[in-house]
């Protein structure tokens, strides 16, 4: 287990309260109404659909390795993953895919990345904490793990100015 690396994921508590998996509406809002199985909210478990994954560590893991051959990158995110698909959340895979911000959570954004000549890049270098605006007072937002700087302010667009 020593020379063995973590995963780039991990569980997230899918027993606490006030957590919510994309289930459906509760039980008893709809026990006693109709229900048809082909009604896509109708409580069953679905197969292939992953519950309680975090991917806060591929995504630091990525935005680490910015400059660096993608390939090499690359083998080493989906050796540690169970799935491949949460590269590309970060990722672009095309030009119409690029994003400056990639929101991943309610208050939570990472840098968008991409691929050119086979080296991984930030979208745009120029964007930090210190120039995105909170959308609430409530939340804690964060870039790259990292807390936004500017005060919440009622006038103030959603991310960017």
């Amino acid at each position: 287990m020593r020379g063995e690396k973590k995963p780039l994921w991990r569980k997230v508590n899918t027993r606490a309260r006030n957590v919510w998996h994309k289930s459906g509406p509760d039980f008893r809002h709809r026990r006693h109404g109709k229900r048809t199985d082909a009604d896509p909210r109708n409580g069953a478990m679905r197969q292939g659909v992953e519950r309680g994954r975090d991917y806060t560590p591929l995504y630091r893991f990525l935005v680490s390795k910015v400059g660096e051959p993608f390939d090499a990158v690359h083998q080493e995110a989906i050796a540690r993953l169970d799935q491949e698909e949460p590269i590309w959340h970060l990722v672009a895979r095309s030009e119409a895919e690029k994003r400056a911000i990639v929101g991943v959570g309610e208050s939570t954004y990472w840098t968008g990345l991409f691929v050119e000549d086979g080296i991984l890049k930030l979208v745009d270098e120029t964007v930090g904490p210190e120039q995105l605006n909170p959308t609430c007072p409530c939340c804690t937002h964060t870039l790259n793990g990292v807390r936004f700087t500017r005060p919440f302010t009622e006038y103030h667009r959603p991310l960017r100015d």
